[in-house]
């Protein structure tokens, strides 16, 4: 196939055995259940999977973290005069930073970009990994908390004892709430991180005022309290936190009870259904109640003059057994979505949407908006399994040639990376976008660094 005719000719990979029934016809193919041997993995070099796991995540998080150590380091010689002075400004500065990179609101701004190739492919690692912004600015917003602490216990004898203990108890607050986000606690101990994360997070909100009201009221010079409304909003400290303050508060202010219909085509998937349309490439967070165990999902619509959109929920834990179980006919979530990967899909001319299983709910609507987007999805008896609303929504949206729906129980597992390779050849594809599972996930970005293939899929 050739990439300038108007239709392309791809029913199947040529290495795969297929009898048609009708030429032409792909909806008619007959896989014939393969005899081959099992796929040879591709050998991935030490320095591939280095560069894999010093993804832009981490090189975000190593320059914001060595920036603020030196700099605190620095500030402890008495070398940065700056940073003494506006100790208040440095903690705000980062914590407000490690806010904004988790706003839904300016995340969904930062998508909006179309450079040329090679600074897209650029533009699109950063806008995946902006966590490492997040975590590293939090990280030294409480290094430079807990220096500017024991600054103020090293000078007690000219400080006020209530701008310190406010300053210890918001120390305390930020450092169990930066604690409870490390990886582990949060892939393992979803519910643990999010109350603390957030409800500690908020009390050291909350404490982080008084904090620089107390700090900014009080003159150490003179040993007395100034309650005068210029000194206190002067300084930068006030600045940073009514911004950190206003990003916290946004998403909240547009959380709202909606209504939801539920398909359960399966023991293993909840179908969620609900009114409105949306843009491709956004994920949404439900909760049965307004403020806890919010689970972020993403989005299947046709687009957003849509009647619905969706979200297909697997069975992973209790909050997921539970759509199941006992399905819900409203449900909480927030009106503003936010960006997932897919959401750069307009900067490429054409690329390849990949998932297996449940990982079609992130992937699904960009193949449903674009013509330029060529699925490929890997699950065992979709059909069955994910009921006939997202089996009708890819037979009407996506053309038989911009498609292949691999069986796994009928057809075993395929040799992912050669039907990759072979459809990313066929297609004139710019860039594979993944959504799968860790193991998968990791399998299919090797392989693409290995292959030379522009891929985006975290693991």
């Amino acid at each position: 196939p050739r990439v300038s005719l108007p239709h392309l000719e791809l029913h199947w990979p040529q290495s795969f055995p297929a009898v048609e029934k009708n030429a032409g016809d792909v909806q008619h193919i007959e896989v014939q259940k393969p005899a081959a041997p099992a796929p040879t993995p591709i050998v991935v070099s030490k320095w591939v999977k280095f560069q894999l796991w010093y993804s832009a995540y981490r090189r975000f998080f190593t320059v914001v973290v060595t920036f603020n150590f030196i700099s605190i380091v620095l500030t402890c010689l008495g070398r940065f005069p700056y940073a003494q002075k506006n100790v208040g400004a440095f903690i705000l500065g980062n914590l407000c930073t490690a806010v904004l990179m988790r706003n839904e609101l300016f995340g969904r701004l930062l998508y909006l970009i179309w450079p040329p190739l090679c600074v897209r492919l650029a533009a699109t690692s950063t806008l995946q990994h902006l966590g490492g912004i997040h975590s590293g600015c939090a990280l030294s917003g409480t290094g430079w908390l807990l220096y500017h602490v024991i600054w103020l216990c090293a000078h007690a004898s000219v400080q006020h004892r209530a701008v310190i203990a406010t300053g210890i108890v918001t120390n305390i607050a930020i450092i169990i709430s930066v604690l409870s986000a490390f990886p582990w606690v949060r892939n393992n101990r979803h519910n643990l991180f999010e109350r603390h994360h957030r409800f500690v997070g908020w009390t050291g909100l909350i404490f982080t005022w008084i904090f620089v009201m107390l700090g900014n009221g009080y003159d150490d010079v003179n040993g007395v309290w100034d309650w005068q409304g210029r000194q206190i909003v002067k300084t930068q400290d006030m600045y940073f936190v009514i911004c950190m303050t206003i990003l916290i508060a946004l998403p909240w202010i547009f959380t709202r009870k909606v209504k939801v219909d539920v398909e359960i085509p399966s023991s293993k998937v909840a179908v969620l259904r609900f009114e409105r349309g949306m843009t491709q490439g956004l994920l949404g967070r439900i909760s049965r109640t307004s403020i806890l165990e919010y689970h972020a999902f993403g989005t299947i619509s046709e687009g957003k003059h849509a009647k619905y959109h969706y979200m297909v929920c697997g069975v992973q834990g209790d909050f997921t057994r539970g759509l199941v179980e006992n399905p819900p006919t409203h449900i909480w979530t927030r009106e503003i979505k936010f960006a997932g990967i897919s959401n750069t899909s307009p900067l490429y001319r054409r690329g390849i949407r990949i998932a297996t299983g449940t990982g079609i709910g992130a992937a699904l609507s960009t193949c449903l908006q674009s013509k330029d987007w060529f699925l490929i999805w890997i699950g065992s008896d979709q059909e069955k399994t994910f009921g006939k609303t997202i089996s009708g929504l890819i037979e009407s949206g996506v053309e038989p040639e911009r498609r292949i729906l691999w069986d796994s129980k009928k057809l075993k597992r395929p040799n992912t990376m050669k039907l990759l390779k072979e459809t990313y050849d066929a297609w004139g594809a710019e860039v594979v976008f993944i959504t799968s599972n860790y193991g998968g996930n990791k399998e299919m970005m090797e392989g693409c660094k290995m292959l030379g293939i522009p891929a985006f899929g975290g693991f």
